[in-house]
Parts: structure tokens; C-alpha cells; sequence
């Protein structure tokens, strides 16, 4: 009153003194009844409610319980024993028959009593059972009341039959009263009866309507031409735009996309009475998405508004434009339930994507919570995750901020507060998400695993790693984190200092023995193979005759090379096939189909090797000799072919050359498929990627080389000269490929001398190949090296990884379960001296 006098000063008289006093009395003394009549039944309500549906009490709302007098808490405790008393009795009446479930739960309990009271048939209660706990939990909260009981309504329109609401009434008290006996009395049941009240004024309002609401507005909509859509969505939006101006900053998408919404949001209208549950879960997933675009609840009721008003001119059935402004309201209702619900301080910082308002709207949050706060944010059955929506939105500053804020490890008295079990259980697959939405993120997410100790001791000072969650998921299983990082191939993040000790241990203490036995059937076949075709064949090569016991050896070796190796190879390559047709796996970038497992070394390497002894096989000379030998054998020739010779009078030279050439190409691909084996050490095999890595140079070095002989060849073909052996275009070739590999013999520069214009060709040729063209790739190779090294240790690491995680695969899950427990993931770490802090190392 004193600022109304401070502020109107002689205007504000005796009258409106007066009566303002009165209304502000009034208001005051309806405040203070409301709250002193209903704040006590709402305790009650979500007291007896927690006890009965085996919450525990843990609901904000009665938190602020007032405290118990002594005379209370003696009749508490005398019913506390009586409870007792019937509870052993019951005991003992259920171990007559121990095949009787009790109920126990809210639910339960109320199936039980329906059944016993003879409305078992009466499936309606199951709906309204489903909706009972958020209209309890929400008996505060009137207008989310409202809501609750008008999405009821519209399920309780899909039952047939009867509705009796007094009934559920019935069997609700009764089975409040089985849960709940220790505290239940008058008040309890004063209350519970005011709550149904309320809700069967508000379910009767409706009940009847959604049915002829729904043909209504299914005939209306079903009427539609696309020409009187379209105007709807015109008429809609200027309606819209005209009652609040401030939506044009929201809606600035197309015109094609604003007609698809509308029209969208007309057909949403219908589904709301086809099928309630579905669409309220929609529309909370919907709702948590406007939260973070940032839009204001206050534009959705000028939106119902102008909605309805376009409807009232294109319908003359009063039914349908109620039907459709009640459904489209109820719409709006729960979208801007979800709004208000879901745009936490988090989310709105978010939205401007600066790190000081992220902080700022953090740090109200206790420890215990300051983890799901970022991580979770839930409305219905619908969830959110912060942290996801930055990334997806592009507040990459925020989202950096809200993983370092996570893997801040907090403290007090008793405990110790680290957000990374929270973000990998919330979110397993979060190393995926960054590899592929956020790459930037994925180094504070890995240094943010890792603890340095500010205490120096003897030069070291200690460091945790927690790294469990890069190694299992929560039920024990292989985590796919170096899968993922192999997948997205960058050696500067495959270097992180978390990745490479997960690596390493899991290269050292189990798949590198896996991978050694795996290997060694390779090794074995090797060693047959140079026993067969190099150590063995010297004897024939030099003239010396065969022997029994040779030949034997070579053929016991051959044969399982055929069989043990090229039948292996088959089978493998045959499955791989098969798997990447099953999986669609085919690359096409040739216009060739080609199996994308063809594109790795190991594979596309087993590939031509499985056709080299395939080639060997069909040219083996022991087959071509075999029935020589027995024939000289039945005829008892003294001097006949030893049994599996592989030199006799039916192998040609071409056959031998043929053969030899296979065998030749095979032993090269044994030797070269032999690399695998560097992967034990990292600097052998960064040395090998950079071989390869450099190979490309060397190509464009023979390409160029190339083009040059051809060139000067065909160049010098064309000079007059009297030299009869150097007439042709291939000798020219082979001769000056000859000279540009330092192979030419020097005798043969004296056949130039008396041919000038011919040796100044040839000089020249020289002097460019020499000179120009070796330091070129010498400066080419240097540069490529300086390009590649520092990277080669990270394509090392990759590599590695790859194999790990192949490995991985056939690792049976018992030497998994012994691996972890090796690892003893589960022990807590030292921070200093006598700190033992948190798990997960």
C-alpha cells in the first residue's frame, strides 16, 4: 500500500485504498487456506504413495515434513508392532502354501483386490492403473494434472463397455490400505477421496467425446483437397505472424517447409485421439529437440490460436472445431510441459555456446549430480543427452567444456568425484561420436582420463590412467574403442598416451600371444616351402643325381603345400567372399565389383598367392613324372627314373620355366606376407610403412625412366648409323635401360666412337637420367621422408590396433574374463602417498 501512496500519491484515495485492501486481503487469507487445508492432504498423498508404490522417500516435495510430537510417534510405534504381529501371522498362514505370491507392489495389490472384488474383466482399470502415478506424483501441479487426465480420457475411450469410476475408487482404497496399514487413517482417507474427486470430475468432462471427436475430425481432414491445405498453411502462418510477430525469427525455413509443418501438425491433431500413448511419447522427444533450438513456450498459444481460428472459417460442424481445438491444445500443453521441463540452465547455456555461461550454470550443482546434470536430462519416457545435443548442434566450445567439467575428479571428506563412469554408462559409444561428429574432442575426453600428481618424487612423479572404460563395457565385454579409432584412422589421436597403454596392454599380456600361434601354422608352411622349391632343388640345378630320400622329402613337402596351405587359403578366401557379398562389402570404384576384403595387404596378398599355387599345382613336375617312374619301375630297369623325381623325359623346358617362375613369385609373396611380423615392434614397423609409403615415388621414377627410353629409342632409330646390332627398336630399349641401370658393358661404348651424332644422343641420355632424374628422386624420397616419419609411429600404432582388434574376435570369453582379472580394474589407485582414490585404472 505504501507504494501505491508512494506512487499515485493524491489519485490514490480512500476507496480504492479501501477496496484494494480487500482484494489483497482476500488473496492473502485464500493463499494461506489453500496452504494450510490441501498442503497437508498433498503430504499425505506423496507420503503414503511412496510407501505404497516402494519409491522410498525420496521426493522433493516431502522433504519439508513437519516434525513428529512424541504422542505421534508412540502410536506409530504401537502400530509398527501390530504390523508386525500381522505380518508374522501372515508369515505363517503363506507357509501352509508356499506356492502363494503376495502382492507387494501398488499394482499388484490392485489386480489382487479386482479380482477378488469381481472386476478382474474390467480392463479400463488397467488403463487408469497405468496413469495413477503421474497423476499422484503430479497432484500438486494442477495443470500437469490436467494433462494427465485428459491423455487418460482419450485411452479410456478405446475400451468397449462400461465405465464405472466409483469402482477403481473402491479398489484403490482397499489396496491403499493393505500397503499402507501402519499410518493409515482419517486423514489418509480424507485425502485419498479428494484426490479421486478431482480426478473423476476431470475424466468425467471428457469421457464420451474423444470417440465423436475423432470421426468428426477424421471426416473433416479426410475431406480435404491439397488446394484447401495449402490455403489453410497460408492462412495459418499470416494469422500467426499477425498475433506474434516475433515467430518470424523462428520459422525462417523455406515455404515449402513451413507448409510441411503445418500440415504435419494438422495430421498430429488426429493421431492424438488414434493413438494417445504414442504420440505423447512423440511429443516429448519432440519437445526435448525445440529445447535446444531455444523456443520461447510463450509462442505457442497465438500458434493454437491462429490454428483454430483458420479451422472455424473452413468448417461449419462445431464438433470438428472443437475437436480440433482441444486436441491441438492438449498438444500444445504437453510440448510446453517438455519445454519448460527440459530447458534446464545447461541447455540454455548451450544455446549461446560460451564457456563462461556453461560454468556459471554448472556450478549450482552438487558433486553427486554435477555429472547427469550434463549428461541427462529426462521428460515422460523421453531422454536427452546435453553433452550429444552440443555436439550435434556445433557448440563444440561448450561441449569441450562440459567433457573437461566430467573428468574433473572433486572431492569432500568422504568421497571422491569423477564423471567418466557416469558419461561411458551413459553413453558407451561416445568415442564414436567424436570420432566422427567432433574430432577435437576426442583429445580432452583421453587427457581428461589421465592424473598427474603434482608431487615430484626422485624425478618421477605419479601418474593414474583410467582407461577400464576403453577396455570393457559394463556387462565385461570387449570395448570397441580401438575399433572405432582404427576405423577413424588418425595417428596423432592413435598415439595418445591413454590409447597406447591400452594398446600395449592388451598387445602384451593377450593378443600377441593369440596372434604368435595364429601365425605360427604361416611360419611352418614357409619353411616347407623353401625346404621344397630353394634348399632341395640345388642338387638338380647343378647336374648331381637325384636321390630316394630327396625326392621324398620334396614331395611330402609339396604335397602339403598344396593341400595344408593352398587348401587353407582357399576356405579363407572363399569365407571373406562370401561374408563381404552378405554384407554388401563390394566396391565398385573401377566399375569392377571387387570384395573390399581384397583391399588389405594380408588378404589381397593370399589372394595372388592362393593363384601362384594353384599355377604350381597344375605345372608340379612330380605329377608329369609320376607315371614314368612306376612304368620304369614294373619294367625293372636298373636305370629307371627314381620314384617322385622331378626331372624326366616328359617335362619340357617350357613347363620347368613355367613352374620355376611360379615358384619363383610364390617364395617372394611367402617371404613379403612374412612383414605381419614387424607389428612386435614399432620402430620395425614404422620403418615398413615408410617403405611403402615411399614406394609411390619410386613409381614415378620408373614411370619417367620409362618414357625416357622409349623416347631416345625411338629418337636413335631414327639417325643414320652403320652399327648392324643395334638396328632394332628392342635392342635400343634394352640397351639404354642397360646404361641407365649402369649394366651396359664398357666394351660396347667403344662401338659409338666413329658414330658422333649417335654418341651425343647417348651422352645426353645419360646426363638426364644420371644426373637429373636420379637426384630428382633422391630429393623426392628425402621429402616424402621428412612428410611421412612423423607420422609413421602412429600408422604403426594403427596397424597394431587393427590386429588387436581382429584378434580379439576369436579370443574365447573365459581367457577374457582371466585377462581383466589380471588387470584388477576394480582396485582403487593412489593419488599420494596413503590417498587411495578412485577405480578404473
Amino acid at each position: 500500500m505504501e507504494v501505491f501512496d508512494l506512487e499515485l500519491g493524491a489519485l490514490f484515495g480512500t476507496r480504492a485504498r479501501m477496496g484494494l485492501s480487500a482484494i489483497m486481503t482476500y488473496a492473502g487469507g485464500a493463499y494461506i487456506f489453500t496452504r494450510k487445508e490441501y498442503a497437508s492432504r498433498i503430504r499425505i498423498l506423496l507420503r503414503s504413495w511412496n510407501t505404497a508404490a516402494k519409491k522410498g522417500e525420496t521426493v522433493d516435495q516431502i522433504d519439508d515434513l513437519d516434525s513428529k510430537s512424541s504422542e505421534e510417534e508412540e502410536e506409530e510405534e504401537v502400530a509398527q508392532e501390530l504390523v508386525q504381529a500381522d505380518a508374522m501371522k501372515s508369515q505363517e498362514g503363506t507357509g501352509k502354501n508356499p506356492q502363494l505370491k503376495v502382492p507387494t507392489t501398488f499394482d499388484e495389490m490392485f489386480l489382487f483386490n479386482a479380482a477378488v472384488m469381481g472386476y478382474a474383466n474390467s480392463t479400463w482399470m488397467k488403463f487408469i492403473l497405468e496413469y495413477f502415478d503421474p497423476i499422484v506424483s503430479n497432484v500438486a501441479n494442477s495443470y500437469r494434472l490436467q494433462e494427465e487426465c485428459d491423455v487418460l480420457s482419450l485411452n479410456l475411450a478405446k475400451c468397449k463397455g462400461e465405465i464405472n469410476l466409483p469402482e477403481f475408487k473402491s479398489v484403490m482404497l482397499a489396496s491403499l490400505r493393505s500397503l499402507v496399514p501402519k499410518e493409515w487413517n482419517s486423514q489418509h482417507e480424507v485425502a485419498w477421496n479428494w484426490l479421486w474427486e478431482n480426478v473423476e470430475r476431470l475424466l468425467r468432462q471428457q469421457l464420451g467425446r474423444p470417440r465423436a471427436h475423432q470421426k468428426a475430425l477424421e471426416r473433416f481432414i479426410g475431406s480435404l483437397q491439397q488446394e484447401q491445405l495449402t490455403t489453410y498453411c497460408r492462412d495459418e502462418y499470416k494469422r500467426f505472424f499477425q498475433l506474434a510477430p516475433s515467430g518470424q525469427d523462428f520459422f525462417k525455413q523455406s515455404t515449402t517447409r513451413l507448409y510441411f509443418i503445418a500440415e504435419k501438425i494438422v495430421e498430429m491433431t488426429v493421431e492424438m485421439y488414434r493413438t494417445p500413448k504414442k504420440m505423447v511419447e512423440e511429443l516429448s522427444g519432440l519437445g526435448l529437440r525445440h529445447v535446444g533450438y531455444g523456443v520461447p513456450t510463450e509462442l505457442f498459444s497465438p500458434y493454437v490460436s491462429s490454428a483454430v481460428e483458420v479451422i472455424r472459417g473452413m468448417s461449419t460442424d462445431e464438433t470438428t472445431e472443437s475437436a480440433f481445438a482441444w486436441s491441438l491444445t492438449l498438444i500444445a500443453k504437453i510440448m510446453v510441459r517438455t519445454l519448460v521441463e527440459g530447458s534446464t540452465v545447461v541447455m540454455q547455456a548451450i544455446n549461446t555456446n560460451i564457456e563462461k555461461n556453461l560454468k556459471k550454470a554448472i556450478a549450482v550443482a552438487p558433486r553427486g549430480k554435477r555429472a547427469m546434470e550434463l549428461l541427462n536430462i529426462t521428460v515422460g519416457t523421453q531422454s536427452i543427452s546435453p553433452l550429444y545435443w552440443a555436439i550435434e548442434s556445433g557448440s563444440l566450445i561448450c561441449a569441450q567444456a562440459m567433457i573437461e567439467d566430467l573428468l574433473t575428479i572433486r572431492a569432500d571428506r568422504d568421497n571422491y568425484y569423477f564423471g567418466a563412469d557416469a558419461l561411458f554408462t551413459r553413453h558407451p559409444e561416445v568415442i564414436k561420436k567424436l570420432s566422427t561428429s567432433a574430432p577435437s574432442l576426442l583429445e580432452p575426453l583421453l587427457e581428461g582420463l589421465i592424473w598427474r600428481s603434482r608431487v615430484i618424487s626422485n624425478g618421477y612423479r605419479r601418474v593414474n590412467c583410467y582407461c577400464k572404460h576403453l577396455m570393457q563395457y559394463p556387462d565385461g565385454n570387449p570395448h570397441q574403442a580401438l575399433q572405432w579409432l582404427v576405423e577413424y584412422g588418425n595417428p596423432v589421436t592413435i598415439s595418445q598416451f591413454t590409447i597406447v597403454l591400452v594398446a600395449d596392454v592388451m598387445w602384451t599380456r593377450l593378443v600377441a600371444y593369440h596372434f604368435l600361434l595364429g601365425r605360427c601354422y604361416f611360419l611352418f608352411t614357409l619353411c616347407l616351402a623353401v625346404t621344397s622349391q630353394s634348399f632341395l632343388s640345388y642338387p638338380s640345378a647343378l647336374g648331381e643325381p637325384e636321390t630316394l630320400e630327396r625326392n621324398v622329402v620334396v614331395f611330402v613337402c609339396r604335397v602339403f603345400l598344396y593341400l595344408g596351405s593352398m587348401c587353407k587359403i582357399c576356405y579363407t578366401q572363399i569365407r571373406y567372399f562370401l561374408a563381404d557379398c552378405r554384407n554388401g562389402a563390394i566396391d565398385r570404384t573401377f566399375y569392377i565389383p571387387i570384395p573390399q576384403y581384397l583391399f588389405s595387404l594380408q588378404s589381397g596378398g593370399n589372394f595372388v598367392l592362393l593363384w601362384l599355387l594353384v599355377g604350381m599345382c597344375i605345372e608340379e613336375p612330380i605329377w608329369h613324372c609320376g607315371e614314368f617312374s612306376m612304368d620304369s619301375m614294373n619294367d625293372h630297369d636298373d636305370h629307371s627314373e627314381l620314384l617322385f623325381a622331378t626331372h624326366c623325359e616328359h617335362v619340357s623346358g617350357g613347363t620347368k620355366r613355367v613352374y620355376s617362375m611360379f615358384s619363383c613369385l610364390a617364395i617372394l609373396l611367402y617371404w613379403t606376407l612374412l612383414l605381419d611380423f614387424s607389428i612386435f615392434s614399432m620402430h620395425i614397423s614404422a620403418y615398413v610403412l615408410v617403405f611403402g609409403r615411399v614406394l609411390s615415388e619410386v613409381a614415378l621414377f620408373i614411370m619417367a625412366l620409362v618414357f625416357l627410353i622409349i623416347s631416345f629409342s625411338t629418337a636413335i632409330m631414327a639417325l643414320e648409323h652403320e652399327l648392324v646390332d643395334f638396328a632394332d627398336f628392342g635392342t635400343w630399349f634394352l640397351s639404354l635401360t642397360q646404361m641407365s641401370l649402369a649394366m651396359f658393358p664398357q666394351a660396347y661404348y667403344q662401338l659409338f666412337e666413329h658414330e658422333a651424332n649417335l654418341l651425343v644422343v647417348i651422352i645426353i641420355f645419360v646426363l638426364i637420367v644420371s644426373i637429373i632424374l636420379v637426384n630428382l628422386l633422391v630429393a623426392q624420397l628425402n621429402q616424402a621422408y621428412q612428410h611421412v616419419y612423423t607420422d609413421m609411429q602412429g600408422y604403426a600404432r594403427l596397424n597394431r590396433a587393427s590386429v588387436i582388434v581382429t584378434t580379439l574376435e576369436g579370443i574365447s570369453a573365459k581367457r577374457w574374463a582371466r585377462f581383466l582379472q589380471g588387470m584388477k580394474l576394480e582396485d582403487r589407485l593412489e593419488f599420494n602417498e596413503g590417498d587411495v582414490g578412485l577405480p578404473g585404472r
